[in-house]
């Protein structure tokens, strides 16, 4: 006979909770270029946009950690949910965006005349000049991501602030999944929730965006 498990049972049952939310809106977001591993600050707007998640985070999920990617617009954005929730703040390159090589911070027009794509796509294991591969960014992702469980297990709930592809592949990390053609799409600020339990990991939501989609 199968018992339903009581709310109490549940909640004593999960051993982490990981809150993973995007950056907000960037510079290189209104420039059209690449950006990647660019280094572009917030804007006006990605700044109230970090607003407004800080704010829906602090009243329904608090962390007791928060852990960002060095870039500037992520940092920037955990800046001000650490202002928001008041616990401690720790940076890792490990979060950093997608390594997109020459690339980075180039006119997206000129970028399809110097280093079009091949034809068929960029195999999975082969780079961009001085940049990472598909298959690089998701090792990253599961190295990363079994780094924090390890070191974070004595956390109730931790938030990691990040960016869309290293975020994908975070989710597939989580999943379980192979690099493949599945991709999780992040709107700016854009905040995922997973569950580690004993004996299972749970997504209870992704991609929440109410507190810019709604006035």
């Amino acid at each position: 006979m199968v018992k339903l498990m009581q709310e109490s049972t549940k909640s004593e049952a999960i051993e982490l909770e990981i809150l993973i939310i995007r950056h907000g809106q960037s510079e290189a977001d209104i420039l059209e270029v690449h950006e990647g591993r660019a280094d572009f600050p917030l804007t006006e707007v990605g700044e109230e946009q970090a607003r407004r998640m800080a704010d829906f985070v602090a009243k329904e999920y608090p962390p007791e950690m928060i852990l960002s990617s060095t870039l500037k617009r992520a940092s920037g954005t955990a800046g001000i949910l650490q202002e928001a929730i008041g616990c401690e703040l720790r940076f890792y390159d490990e979060l950093r965006e997608f390594n997109n090589g020459v690339l980075a911070g180039m006119p997206r027009t000129e970028a399809a005349i110097k280093y079009p794509l091949p034809k068929g796509g960029r195999p999975v294991h082969i780079p961009i000049q001085d940049g990472e591969s598909v298959l690089d960014i998701r090792y990253r992702a599961e190295r990363i991501l079994r780094e924090i469980l390890h070191d974070y297990q004595d956390y109730k709930r931790i938030a990691i602030v990040s960016h869309g592809k290293l975020i994908s592949n975070l989710l597939k990390a989580f999943l379980h999944q192979p690099h493949g053609d599945i991709a999780f799409a992040t709107g700016d600020t854009g905040i995922h929730l997973l569950e580690v339990r004993e004996d299972l990991r749970l997504v209870r939501f992704l991609n929440r965006l109410e507190h810019v989609t709604h006035e």
